[in-house]
């Protein structure tokens, strides 16, 4: 198991709010840098833009800072999957997050079935596990019944249960479900606010410790370290009115959590 960064961990500090936006490689130098082991690119869409001479590179330099790289990206069309496939096999990446995405336009769950079954020769061939994500437009039960029918031990889960409660599903519900069939796991906590006034609420990030994710119990059902789990730190971190506060805080909530985990995980 290794505890590493995403690139959800630096989103503010990547995107275009940012006066001066980190790259990739300075993203790696910052795990780097805060002793952490891996990192995920994860919905980075310049990563579209590279050829395979670029990504060979990018895994050179992870290598020489002893970085190891997840990759993620969302849907299960299988030609999409397979280019990222590659990418994996460029980067030197074990791990491929994806998501089911439903709705017009998008496969029938059996579908998806059989795309993920048709998947399992090239993810044997490749060393890669393809972790599917929680999140709320998918109840957990049918990502669950998913996995199950493609029936291979390199298809399982990407546990976020942070996501799954727009949906009105339990966090420690999502946790028990999924734990079985999790093989990544990200690490953000989140809390509701009241709005002014006492007008409703807001659902968003909170400062590790602070939230209403129960991370012992994710511990005790995932069992990242017995099974070799890597753990990935993101944030939903609220814009805190200028680019300057954003970043500095977003880089506080990524120590903060990197601590917080590192207290809770030692064998």
């Amino acid at each position: 198991m290794s505890l590493g960064l995403g690139t959800y961990a630096l989103f503010w500090e990547w995107s275009d709010r940012a006066p001066d936006p980190i790259d990739l490689p300075g993203m790696l130098r910052r795990t780097r840098d805060l002793d952490a082991d891996v990192f995920q690119i994860c919905d980075y869409p310049a990563l579209e833009t590279y050829g395979d001479a670029r990504l060979r590179d990018l895994r050179a330099t992870a290598e020489d800072l002893g970085v190891e790289l997840e990759l993620g990206t969302r849907g299960t069309d299988p030609e999409h999957l397979r280019r990222y496939l590659h990418r994996c096999d460029l980067l030197g990446a074990r791990v491929l997050r994806s998501m089911v995405q439903v709705g017009p336009g998008t496969p029938s769950l059996d579908r998806v079935v059989t795309t993920l079954r048709d998947l399992r020769g090239d993810l044997d061939a490749l060393g890669v596990d393809l972790a599917l994500e929680t999140y709320e437009q998918l109840p957990s039960a049918t990502l669950v019944d998913i996995v199950e029918r493609a029936e291979h031990p390199r298809i399982g889960i990407a546990l976020d249960p942070a996501n799954c409660v727009a949906a009105l599903e339990h966090p420690d519900d999502v946790i028990d479900r999924c734990a079985p069939y999790t093989l990544d796991l990200h690490v953000k906590d989140f809390a509701f606010s009241r709005q002014a006034g006492w007008v409703g609420f807001s659902y968003a990030g909170a400062p590790m410790g602070e939230g209403l994710l129960d991370y012992a119990h994710e511990l005790d059902a995932v069992r990242p370290l017995e099974r070799g789990i890597n753990q990935i730190v993101e944030h939903w971190l609220v814009w805190q009115g200028d680019p300057q506060t954003t970043i500095a805080e977003e880089r506080r909530w990524t120590e903060r959590t990197l601590t917080y985990a590192r207290e809770r995980i030692q064998p």
